[in-house]
């Protein structure tokens, strides 16, 4: 189950993704990404997804100025990404259950060794290919540290992207630097790779040393510093799931979380008491929304946004259906839909003129070897599926108080 939230850190809108099991959420965790990179990072996405199937629900996130968040990178520093944390582990607590794991990849993994001790719930951190300290980022861009020092800011490429570097990030990164790791009745993993060229094994083995027990390494065999390989990715995710087993108290009935509903509904309520809307059915959970420019905040599908992609989902459904029951080879099926508030007014040869009449345009796009008399009959079955039929037939909706 996948749900857009969103949260502020120090007056910034952040954008957040929350992966959750379906069914008994064991704890919630935290995953804090790498240097100048986002919440949707393959190892961020791909180690957060291993974990729920493992029953832990991850909240990542995009730190301020980066991705779908907002503020300016370059007013970002250290400090800023701690707030962060601070913010998205307050936002859990709030509206879900407070977070016992913590897990940070790259310099996300320094941030949240830095962080832990000021998150109360924190049980567990994992740091996965993080520098010993803060300030090791730097060398991504020593070649414009004199620059830096001499103007206060300059323009430096990191990876495919260019970035702005003030030089309050580096007095911050030298700052938090100056403090050892301290983890006070929380248990660490270290996860680490002796052929990562980004961030040396060395750094792990001086965060091994610098914190007490109970601690624990595990090498990261052959894995590059971002875990491309998704194999690796999942083989972190199946160690800290394993590991966490021993340290975090999995205490389901204490989870709060928007309620399934009954098979065969749906329950809509509100989360902002605004427009955003909660939806759920008896297995998923997501969103509704109207667009900025009426007053909401874009997050989920408007209302008639829903209603076409119920008749779109089950066109293609229906149209797939019948071209297997039919042993026809179809490559592709797509619907492109839209809705127009009144016909009239734009039909010109419509043999009713008066009263008001809604359109709904469905444009249905086949692509496979079949005859033009095939497809006709596609769109004939088009016309068949149960949405359109409910859509179609003297429809009553039934409305009563609930108390």
């Amino acid at each position: 189950m996948r749900e857009k939230v969103e949260f502020v850190s120090n007056g910034l809108r952040l954008a957040g993704l929350l992966e959750s099991p379906t069914k008994n959420v064991k704890a919630y965790a935290v995953f804090a990404h790498c240097f100048t990179c986002g919440k949707d990072i393959a190892a961020a996405s791909r180690i957060s997804r291993a974990l729920v199937k493992k029953g832990i629900a991850v909240l990542r996130f995009d730190f301020t100025g980066l991705g779908n968040s907002d503020g300016d990178f370059s007013n970002t520093n250290f400090t800023s990404n701690l707030d962060d944390l601070r913010a998205a582990a307050a936002h859990l607590t709030e509206h879900y259950f407070a977070p016992q794991l913590l897990i940070g990849h790259s310099l996300g993994g320094a941030a949240v060794l830095a962080v832990a001790n000021s998150i109360e719930s924190v049980k567990a951190v994992v740091s996965i290919a993080a520098p010993s300290k803060a300030e090791h980022v730097i060398h991504n861009f020593a070649d414009h540290l004199d620059e830096i020092k001499r103007d206060g800011v300059a323009t430096v490429k990191l990876g495919p992207r260019e970035f702005e570097i003030q030089k309050q990030l580096i007095d911050d990164l030298s700052e938090n630097s100056q403090h050892d790791f301290v983890l006070k009745g929380k248990s660490l993993l270290v996860l680490h790779s002796p052929m990562d060229t980004v961030v040396a094994i060395n750094q792990a083995e001086k965060i091994y040393n610098s914190v007490k027990h109970p601690k624990s390494f595990i090498s990261l065999d052959k894995a590059d510093h971002f875990l491309t390989n998704k194999s690796d990715a999942e083989y972190a995710a199946a160690v800290i799931s394993s590991w966490a087993d021993k340290y975090i108290e999995y205490s389901s009935e204490h989870v709060k979380r928007a309620p399934l509903a009954p098979s065969g509904s749906v329950v809509v309520s509100e989360k902002d008491h605004n427009f955003t809307l909660n939806v759920v059915s008896d297995s998923h959970y997501w969103l509704a929304d109207e667009p900025e420019a009426v007053g909401g905040q874009n997050l989920g599908p408007d209302p008639y946004d829903h209603l076409l992609a119920s008749l779109g989902a089950c066109t293609v459904m229906t149209l797939r259906m019948y071209a297997k029951h039919k042993k026809i080879h179809i490559d592709d099926i797509s619907v492109t839909l839209s809705h127009s508030k009144n016909y009239h007014e734009d039909c010109k040869n419509c043999i009713e003129t008066d009263g008001r009449v809604e359109l709904i345009s469905r444009k249905i796009k086949i692509v496979g070897d079949i005859t033009e008399q095939e497809r006709e009959r596609f769109l004939a079955i088009a016309d068949k599926c149960p949405v359109h039929r409910t859509l179609h037939s003297k429809l009553v909706i039934e409305t009563v108080a609930e108390k």
